[in-house]
């Protein structure tokens, strides 16, 4: 897939939300979302470095249905920072769900980065908030650490996945999505806009 010479120093593989919640029996599942985690697996053993995201909500998120009277799951609302997509309660801090794939088999992982905890906003991108401002400070690490590539993997393709990609490329990255390492929810056409911008934004689509 990425041929045979093993990534550099320079680069960093960043696995997106491989969790519970997020595979077949959780409180959102991406469909087949559980077949990706032995293809992590090997991918990660090619790479030096790398880091995981970790959906973290307080019980009662914004972003949770649940929180709305009268809202159900999948419906759009207006909030202060924009459209916000109503989610099922899911990754609720300390919960079984919230943990990571019991299958998922990367010991080496240098940085677990936690986002979606503040009560008052979500956040799908590893590197940003929804309201697309406040940052979650992993650009800083790798810039600091002297990361130039990163290969993105996980959990969804066109919202988790997708919003990290767009944003690894505005903040300077290069950036390969391994496509059979990924697995979409595709609400509404949603993957094939996802991918379609990341082409755009000039993602290596693998």
């Amino acid at each position: 897939m990425h041929g045979t010479q093993s990534p550099g120093e320079q680069e960093v593989l960043l696995v997106v939300d491989v969790q519970n919640d997020f595979c077949p029996g959780g409180a959102l599942a991406v469909p087949q979302g559980d077949e990706i985690v032995p293809v992590i697996n090997r991918l990660a053993r090619r790479f030096a470095h790398m880091v995981l995201t970790q959906d973290w909500h307080p019980p009662g998120h914004l972003s949770f249905a649940s929180a709305h009277p009268g809202k159900r799951p999948f419906e759009t609302i207006d909030l202060e920072y924009g459209a916000q997509t109503l989610w099922p309660d899911h990754c609720v801090q300390g919960t079984a769900g919230a943990g990571f794939h019991p299958g998922l088999d990367i010991p080496q992982l240098e940085l677990i980065i936690r986002k979606g905890y503040r009560s008052g906003i979500d956040s799908y991108s590893a590197f940003r908030e929804n309201d697309r401002k406040t940052p979650t400070g992993l650009a800083g690490y790798l810039r600091e650490r002297s990361f130039e590539r990163i290969t993105l993997c996980g959990l969804a393709l066109d919202y988790c996945v997708f919003f990290s990609a767009i944003d690894a490329r505005e903040a300077g990255f290069a950036v390969t999505v391994a496509l059979d390492a990924c697995r979409g929810i595709d609400l509404d056409g949603s993957l094939s806009r996802a991918l379609a911008a990341m082409r755009e934004a000039g993602v290596d689509l693998r």
